[in-house]
């Protein structure tokens, strides 16, 4: 059987004679593409309702059907005059943050618009959609609230979620990213104001990703702050009371996941923001029981370790050479732990390597030093500190029995001379000059991943990362840092190396195939596509992924491979038909800003 063909599920061949109509009582297919909406109301209603609303595009027998002929300006203006006005008011905004105000109304008001402006302007407005804006978006959440969005599941909900997921609107939803605020980016415990993140995250899953507007779910699950400050502003939207733990956290994620899953059985669900434990905890506990992954744990991995492969044709080597990498990860929480597991997968897949042997390539660090052998003896001056907590399972597996504990980070350098550095803190200027200097030392091209988002909480910046290195780094980080231009006249090249880059493909692939599980066969390819996307000449600038600009073709050939998988590993549902190219149906499943002729019917 060959799997690069168009399929269809059943249902797309039931209503394929007349899609030139939608009802809301039929659950639609994402690759069922409307050519007119039928909508049994009219009036303020449409020009309200940011899926349908038109603003002054509405022809002239529109607004006679619809009744609002009069209620909107006489004159019909179509797309290209609305992306002219909402891009010079944008323009004219001051600040990062008042952009990112103006983006979230005109996302109440007109979806369609919002996305148009998005798509045709990605690269200029993801960072303020998303990291770095948005992190101070969610820190201030409560003071610029306007208009919800979403839906919230508190604490004093308990007992009720199975009823209250019938209170949103729409029948078919295929992506819910879901947050309880814990961990939000390097900022820590934001409560409800981590609500940001999943509406930021689903934008790109829809500018990107091509996933409809109307089938996405920002959920935050709000079991209360630990954050003093938040707990003190009288403005907090959030519950006023301590984060729930222990059972009690877990018995409430689990009501929640029952409820969702009761109405939409085959959403994909991203968790998003959870801190550690809880992370790998609620991804260990559902992700063989539904549609499940953890973007910290699982995306973020993917598109490091596409960084890394990309970063090894860079530096003249081939992908399978992965497992020669030496590789120092600092930070031991979720997204430092989840990061090298699929590394060490990648090592074990291609590199013929045991996962011994791979474990053995990568030295974590927490915020104590090196996960290493408290027993060994050190040539330096350590005074152990206590770690709060012991090592779990997962983490033990990096323990370094032939170094002393805690070993800081430029005397692991010295002794271990990596090829690749990660930071996974959260914590700025951990990566420090004399580490950075002393790696620098012992490779041409060091590699030099500061991850953390966003950009104030970078372990280093592009700027000194080339400084240090001498203009040598190849330089990737989770929110975008301008090119450093080098004391020789030529450029340092700075990459992006986050995780937009691979969720919303995935999110495509899915849904299209209607996987029933999220494999980790899924998010290896899914790094092996990004790291194929770059040229010669672009890997030889230091250029690891192409542009921003270019999130939606990277998102279709994710979503190509990772139906792929689904089918070869057996977890798709959706029925396959021979005839055309698996890329073409990924193509024109995706979702494109466009308006449609609405009708009225009683």
């Amino acid at each position: 059987m060959s799997f690069s063909r168009l399929f269809r599920t059943p249902q797309v061949l039931r209503y394929r004679y007349c899609r030139a109509y939608s009802f809301s009582n039929i659950e639609s297919d994402p690759r069922h593409d409307k050519t007119v909406h039928v909508m049994h109301s009219r009036g303020m209603n449409i020009i309200h309702d940011p899926l349908l609303s038109k603003g002054t595009a509405f022809s002239i027998a529109e607004r006679e059907r619809l009744s609002i002929r009069g209620l909107v300006p006489p004159r019909c203006q179509e797309m290209d005059k609305q992306l002219l006005r909402v891009k010079r008011n944008l323009d004219a905004c001051g600040t990062p943050l008042a952009k990112f105000v103006f983006l979230t109304a005109l996302h109440d008001r007109n979806e369609t618009l919002y996305y148009k402006l998005l798509m045709e302007h990605l690269e200029e407005l993801a960072g303020i959609i998303y990291t770095p804006t948005v992190g101070l978006a969610s820190q201030m959440s409560h003071s610029i609230y306007r208009r919800s969005r979403g839906m919230y599941f508190s604490t004093q909900d308990r007992g009720e979620m199975s009823a209250m997921v019938y209170n949103w609107p729409h029948d078919q939803v295929d992506v819910i990213v879901v947050t309880d605020g814990s961990r939000v980016l390097g900022l820590g415990d934001l409560g409800a104001n981590g609500m940001q993140i999943p509406i930021g995250k689903l934008s790109l899953y829809v500018a990107a990703g091509g996933i409809r507007p109307r089938a996405v779910l920002p959920v935050v699950l709000d079991v209360g702050t630990n954050n003093q400050g938040l707990l003190d502003d009288p403005l907090y939207l959030g519950m006023n009371h301590p984060r729930l733990e222990g059972e009690d956290y877990y018995s409430f994620v689990d009501e929640w996941i029952t409820a969702v899953t009761s109405r939409w059985p085959n959403t994909l669900i991203q968790f998003e923001d959870f801190k550690y434990p809880h992370a790998y905890n609620l991804l260990e506990k559902y992700r063989d029981r539904i549609t499940c992954f953890n973007d910290d744990i699982q995306s973020t991995s993917s598109i490091t370790l596409a960084g890394i492969l990309a970063s090894l044709k860079a530096r003249g080597f081939k992908q399978e050479d992965i497992a020669k990498e030496k590789i120092v990860c600092v930070g031991a929480g979720s997204a430092g732990v989840g990061v090298c597991e699929g590394i060490i997968d990648c090592m074990v897949a291609q590199g013929n390597v045991t996962r011994e042997e791979a474990y053995s390539r990568i030295y974590m660090l927490d915020q104590h030093g090196l996960l290493g052998n408290p027993y060994s003896p050190s040539e330096t001056d350590i005074t152990l500190g206590k770690r709060k907590a012991e090592l779990d399972e997962r983490q033990k597996c990096y323990v370094k029995k032939d170094l002393p504990d805690q070993l800081d980070l430029e005397e692991l350098i010295k002794k271990v001379k990596p090829t690749v550095v990660l930071g996974l803190t959260g914590i700025p200027g951990v990566f420090t000059e004399s580490a950075i200097r002393e790696m620098a030392k012992h490779h041409a091209k060091p590699v030099i991943f500061p991850l953390s988002n966003p950009d104030t909480h970078a372990e280093c910046t592009a700027e000194e990362a080339f400084k240090w290195t001498d203009g040598r780094a190849i330089f990737a980080s989770g929110s975008p840092f301008k090119d450093v231009l080098l004391p020789n006249g030529k450029l340092g090249r700075t990459n992006q190396c986050n995780n937009s880059y691979s969720f919303p493909g995935l999110g495509l692939g899915i849904t299209v195939s209607r996987a029933t599980k999220v494999t980790n066969t899924m998010f290896l390819e899914t790094a092996r596509t990004i790291a194929d996307m770059a040229t010669p000449s672009q890997l030889r600038e230091g250029i690891l992924f192409p542009g921003v600009s270019q999130l939606r073709d990277v998102a279709l050939n994710v979503a190509t491979e990772v139906c792929e998988v689904a089918f070869k590993e057996g977890v798709a549902t959706a029925v396959l038909e021979p005839g055309e190219l698996l890329p073409d149906i990924i193509k024109s499943s995706a979702y494109q800003p466009v308006y449609v002729p609405l009708v009225y019917q009683p």
